[in-house]
């Protein structure tokens, strides 16, 4: 204690905090929480890591586990329109049926294969695009005074304040045919005619863009303000020119960023369906809006399990491929 009788602000907060933990742990459900804890041997440090991974397993696993199972079931006209994986036979044994066709289908039949290509391809050319154009944003931010900083971020950040859904329609106001892009265009002379922006893969890259920018910008910098200036200063002292300086220092150093930013973009933009739905055209095929298509309008809810089970191994793939580089730039760093 700096003074006499003044209590850090923690201490406080903690002596503040006691008649509320004390009231929690009268609510029955969370006392038999705490005692199955204790019961297993999950008391103190283990119990507090225990309880993401049971959310996890309460709200990923057990709904992956669902969609597994209808994956491997076989399409029925009925409620609901799957059949069961387990079947008693006329002797009374339990019978596990398993059908493959489903994963199957999804090599055979062009479509499904074609539209994984083409979600990979945009959400790539998305990430790409992010990253070109929020890379000098969060050098700029990185760079500034620190009072500029909170606000820069603040800027950064203020977009989620809105609807992501109004966000998205806000764009069809821009960029519909009788917008307020073609509209400005055609009253500045620029243009005759209205250009079709809407309803196109350019519409489409626009909405991603804008929508998942942030992601790429917050992670890069993270990363950026934390690299050490004197190094930079370093190269300057020994000759190095500003732009050698960044490739051989700055880029380097910034890589665990880019590829937490990338990923961060790339993973969500692979499965988006409310932008492709809203802006984007009939050829405009990504997974989310095949996935949407077959379980609610052609209601075969098993083909449409075995393509969320695809994606979701191949977003695992990425997932542990992005980790593998993420620990190999920060060893090199």
């Amino acid at each position: 204690m700096s003074r006499a009788g003044y209590l850090p602000l923690g201490d406080r907060l903690a002596q503040g905090s006691e008649p509320l933990v004390r009231a929690l742990l009268r609510f029955p459900p969370l006392r038999w929480a705490l005692n199955l804890f204790g019961a297993l041997g999950l008391g103190g440090r283990r119990g507090v890591i225990a309880l993401p991974y049971a959310w996890l397993a309460l709200f990923f696993l057990v709904p992956f586990l669902i969609v597994l199972k209808i994956s491997f079931a076989e399409q029925l006209i009925a409620q609901p329109p799957y059949s069961a994986l387990i079947e008693r036979t006329a002797a009374g044994y339990l019978t596990l049926k398993l059908n493959l066709a489903n994963y199957r289908f999804l090599v055979e039949d062009a479509l499904y294969w074609k539209t994984y290509l083409k979600s990979v391809e945009v959400a790539f050319f998305s990430a790409l695009i992010c990253l070109v154009i929020g890379y000098p944003m969060a050098y700029a931010m990185a760079r500034a005074s620190s009072a500029w900083r909170n606000v820069l971020l603040m800027l950064v950040v203020l977009p989620f304040w809105t609807s992501f859904l109004l966000r998205v329609y806000a764009w069809i106001g821009l960029l519909n045919n009788n917008g307020v892009i073609n509209n400005l265009l055609m009253t500045l002379g620029i243009i005759d005619e209205p250009i079709v922006m809407m309803r196109t893969n350019f519409a489409v890259y626009v909405g991603i863009v804008y929508s998942y920018l942030p992601f790429m910008i917050l992670p890069l910098y993270a990363t950026l303000e934390k690299l050490d200036v004197t190094l930079l200063e370093a190269a300057a002292d020994l000759g190095c020119r500003p732009w050698r300086a960044f490739v051989a220092i700055t880029l380097p150093l910034s890589m665990p960023g880019i590829i937490a930013g990338f990923s961060l973009v790339f993973i969500p933009a692979l499965g988006e369906f409310v932008i492709p739905d809203l802006l984007g055209g009939t050829d405009t095929l990504m997974i989310g809006k095949v996935l949407w298509d077959e379980f609610f309008s052609n209601r075969a809810w098993p083909v449409a399990s075995a393509v969320a089970i695809a994606m979701l191994s191949l977003v695992v793939l990425i997932m542990a491929v992005q980790s593998w580089l993420r620990r190999r730039a920060e060893a090199l760093a």
